[in-house]
C-alpha cells in the first residue's frame, strides 16, 4: 500500500500546477528535441519533484533516527536546532560575497550549511557528555535555544544585507523546492543518497538504542561509535537539504510518527517507510502549492509554510488518537 501511494503521488505530481500540461506530450516533445510548452514546463517540474522527494525522505529519516537516539518523540533536525544552524551557514554564504564560491555542482552554501549543522550537533553531544550530562528533554530544550539564537543571527544578517537580496533571502527562509534545473538537485542527491544508505545501515544499533544506551551496550553495541555515526550522517544529510531548500518543518516530525503507526518501531522497516512517506508528503505539498497563487502577488505559497499549516493540525490529530488509544 505504501509503494502504491508513493508511486501514485510521483505519477500524478507532474500533471499538477497552475499551468495544465500533458506530461506524455512533454516527454514526446523532449525525445523529439521539440521544446514546446509542455516540454519546457515538464523540464522545470521534474527536478522540483525529485528535490521534494529526496528532501522529504531525508528529513523524515533523520527525524526518525533522532527520535530514537534521544528517546524523545519531538526530536527532529528542526526542533534540535540543526536545520536553523544549517540555514544560518547557508544564509551567511549567500549574504557575504567574499564567502561565495562554486565548485562544480557544490557551492559555499552547501559547505557552510553542513559545517554549521555539524557544529550544532557536536555542541549538543558535548553538552550530553558533561560530568552529569543532560537528559533527552534537556537536550531538546538546548536545541530550541539554539533555534532562537540562530534565528536572531539570521535577523541580524537580514538587517545588514543589501536590500536587493532581502527578497531572495526571505523566500529561501520560508522553505521551498523551486529550482531552475538538475544542477541544483545533483549536490543534494550526491550527499543525501549515500548518507541515507549509511544511516539505514545503523538500523540494528538504533533498535538497541531504543531501550537505552546501557541495554544497547550490554547487547554488544558500540554505543559511542553508533551515536556519533548517526549524528554525523543525519547532520550531513540535513545540511545538504537545508542549503538548497531552506528550513522546512514538520516533515521530520509527522512522517516518522505516521510510519510507526503502520510499520511498528523496528528500524529496518521504520526508516525506509518514514523516508517514503516523508518524500511523498513533500511532493504532494509542493504539488498543491503550484496550484495556489497568493492573491495579488502572482506567486506560489512557499512549501515550508504549507507543510507547517498542514502538518501542525495533522500532528495534533495523531497525538489525540494516540492518547485515546492509551486510555
Amino acid at each position: 500500500m505504501l509503494l502504491v501511494f508513493v508511486v501514485g503521488v510521483l505519477a500524478v505530481a507532474p500533471w499538477i500546477g497552475a499551468e495544465s500540461i500533458d506530461p506524455w506530450a512533454g516527454f514526446r516533445q523532449w525525445q523529439q528535441g521539440d521544446l514546446g510548452l509542455d516540454a519546457r514546463i515538464l523540464a522545470l517540474r521534474l527536478p522540483r519533484i525529485a528535490l521534494a522527494w529526496i528532501a522529504g525522505a531525508a528529513l523524515a529519516m533523520c527525524g526518525a533516527a533522532f527520535q530514537t537516539l534521544l528517546r524523545n518523540a519531538l526530536a527532529t533536525p528542526y526542533t534540535l536546532g540543526i536545520s536553523f544552524a544549517g540555514a544560518l551557514g547557508a544564509f551567511l554564504a549567500l549574504a557575504v560575497d567574499a564567502l561565495h564560491f562554486q565548485w562544480g555542482p557544490f557551492s559555499s552554501m552547501t559547505l557552510f550549511a553542513f559545517v554549521f549543522a555539524v557544529g550544532v550537533v557536536f555542541l549538543l553531544e558535548r553538552l550530553a557528555r558533561r560530568d552529569r550530562g543532560l537528559a533527552s528533554h534537556e537536550l531538546l530544550l538546548a536545541g530550541v535555544t539554539i533555534n532562537f539564537f540562530c534565528g536572531a543571527l539570521l535577523l541580524l544578517l537580514r538587517f545588514l544585507t543589501d536590500p536587493l537580496r532581502v527578497r531572495a533571502m526571505d523566500q529561501w527562509m520560508m522553505g521551498g523546492v523551486q529550482v531552475g534545473g538538475w544542477n541544483e538537485v545533483l549536490p543534494v542527491v550526491a550527499i543525501c543518497v549515500p548518507g541515507l544508505i549509511l544511516l539505514g545501515g545503523q538500523a540494528r544499533g538504533l533498535d538497541q538504542l531504543a531501550f537505552g544506551p546501557e541495554v544497547a551496550a550490554a547487547r554488544g553495541v558500540d554505543v559511542l561509535r553508533t551515536q556519533r555515526w548517526i549524528l554525523l550522517l543525519a547532520s550531513l544529510v540535513t545540511g545538504a537539504v537545508v542549503a538548497v531548500t531552506g528550513p522546512i518543518g514538520f516533515v521530520g516530525l509527522l512522517a516518522p510518527h505516521t510510519a510507526r503507526g503502520f510499520f511498528g518501531a523496528g528500524h529496518r522497516s521504520l526508516l525506509p517507510a518514514a523516508a517514503a512517506l516523508g518524500g511523498a508528503f513533500l511532493v504532494a505539498a509542493d504539488a498543491l502549492t503550484r496550484l495556489l497563487e497568493v492573491a495579488g502577488r502572482g506567486s506560489e505559497l512557499p512549501v515550508g509554510v504549507w507543510t507547517a499549516l498542514v502538518g501542525a493540525p495533522l500532528f495534533l490529530v495523531l497525538l489525540l488518537k494516540r492518547k485515546t488509544k492509551s486510555e
